[in-house]
């Protein structure tokens, strides 16, 4: 594979990135590449970094020019960002563009307590349990309560309506904790790398052909696969997509700049994958070894300055 020239910027920067809520993944690739981007250019350089949700608050921060890039996950919700649905109605961000991707292999999961004894949507819709269930906050912000909303008022599935609860929180942590602390039943969720999931007794539901197809058609969500065994006796099963960390920026960022966080992704990933190498890479939130011409694959158009890089490499 070609090695691309490294970026040498001959002025100083003044550059905002957004990660999430401070200790997690999206901030730990902020760091990386604002050590990186800083070692590359002027001595007065200084890059803050704020810290978000890492979802739509990246986009609309990217957006409104409040920072020049963010990190947003799962990357392909931000496709529907550029004209304007999901909860992107009514804000189009036609000018979005991005630096690169970080693979993550994650899953939007629903799982129902094996005490219920149910193991389809369709028995589901049948039995109507009052369920208690632990997932994200519906705010338009976070995509975690967002999908889950979808995903149930497509599958028909009504909890309050049913007599149950929803527990929502902002987190996977406080969910999987109502699980396995007894006040949930139920739980939608992502992060399916996570320990704690091996540690609940639930039985996992394959989303049906028909609810995937129609977020497919309307979002541009993707469908994905949960391999057999990855949770403790559970078959292969189709399921919402929520992988990869998206770096995203405006069409407005200089081409130099785009070009050196670009280089930085793919030349420097060792950086960020030996923090990872003490879990195995299926178990792992960012899914090592990198891989450079898989970063440069988006679900939105590359920044011109960082598609010069990705076409180097071949």
């Amino acid at each position: 594979m070609t090695s691309p020239p490294e970026p040498a910027l001959d002025r100083s920067l003044h550059l905002h990135l957004q990660g999430d809520w401070g200790t997690a993944n999206l901030h730990r690739v902020c760091g990386w590449i604002a050590q990186e981007l800083t070692d590359r250019s002027g001595p007065d350089t200084k890059i803050a970094i704020w810290t978000g949700r890492g979802m739509a608050d990246a986009v609309h921060a990217v957006g409104r020019g409040e920072v020049q890039v963010a990190l947003t996950t799962p990357a392909a919700f931000t496709t529907a960002a550029l004209d304007g649905r999901s909860v992107f109605t009514g804000s189009p961000q036609p000018g979005l563009r991005a630096l690169g991707v970080v693979p993550q292999r994650d899953r939007l999961v629903v799982g129902l307590h094996r005490s219920l004894g149910i193991t389809t949507f369709e028995q589901l819709r049948a039995e109507r349990p009052a369920l208690r269930l632990a997932t994200s906050v519906d705010d338009g912000v976070n995509y975690v309560g967002l999908a889950a909303q979808e995903v149930l008022a497509r599958s028909g599935v009504d909890v309050l309506g049913w007599g149950g609860e929803l527990l929502a929180d902002e987190r996977p942590f406080e969910s999987l904790a109502h699980v396995r602390e007894g006040r949930a039943n139920a739980i939608v969720h992502e992060a399916y790398m996570l320990p704690a999931w091996q540690e609940l007794d639930l039985v996992f539901l394959e989303v049906e052909p028909g609810v995937l197809d129609g977020l497919w058609h309307d979002y541009s969500w993707p469908a994905a696969t949960v391999a057999a065994a990855h949770f403790p006796g559970c078959p292969e099963f189709r399921t919402l997509d929520y992988s990869d960390f998206l770096v995203i920026t405006r069409d407005d960022l200089h081409d130099d700049v785009a070009y050196a966080i670009a280089w930085i992704l793919g030349e420097t990933r060792e950086l960020l994958e030996r923090q990872y190498r003490h879990l195995p890479p299926e178990r792992s939130p960012v899914t090592y070894p990198l891989d450079p011409v898989a970063m440069g694959r988006s679900p939105i158009p590359l920044h011109p300055g960082a598609a010069r890089y990705y076409e180097a490499l071949s």
